[in-house]
């Protein structure tokens, strides 16, 4: 079963595929989401913390790529791909993102920017293929925590005024 960021199950037909992470940024959706548009700025803040990224090719646009690798603490590297599939700025970027274009697991992730108050409210809403993929993600590679570090860092990167 999947729950919201409260911790509310939810009901959605994909509710066992499911992983929901949201965090409120303290700035505005403009910036939050100008920190998703740039390689200069993703480089900076994406992943769980101890994780470094590097680059290969960045294209900020529908069908467009980021290939990309992350570094963890252990020293251990992981190929990355994401491909944009839908650019609404500033409110919603969504994407498939696997280890590679043609990599049978990938899966599909939609980050939404609201406003909350003077900040920013931001959701990571990730559907896996099968619930097993879900199950692997979250026990294995440790998804929920992960992506909240993610968003952590992301928080942290743009109150530097990154």
């Amino acid at each position: 079963m999947s729950t919201t960021e409260h911790g509310t199950p939810t009901t959605t037909a994909t509710a066992d595929r499911e992983v929901v992470v949201s965090r409120t940024i303290d700035a505005p959706r403009e910036r939050v989401f100008e920190a998703f548009t740039e390689v200069r700025h993703l480089t900076q803040w994406w992943g769980p913390d101890g994780f470094t990224t590097t680059t290969r090719a960045f294209e900020f646009r529908v069908g467009g790529e980021w290939d990309f690798t992350m570094r963890g603490p252990d020293g251990t590297v992981y190929p990355e791909w994401i491909s944009w599939t839908e650019i609404t700025a500033p409110e919603r970027i969504a994407f498939v993102h696997g280890e590679s274009a043609d990599d049978a697991k990938a899966f599909e992730t939609v980050l939404t920017f609201a406003p909350d108050g003077a900040g920013t409210r931001i959701r990571m809403h990730t559907v896996f293929p099968t619930r097993e993929q879900r199950d692997e993600a979250v026990e294995k590679y440790h998804a929920i925590e992960g992506g909240q570090q993610t968003l952590g860092n992301l928080a942290a990167y743009v109150a530097s005024g990154g």
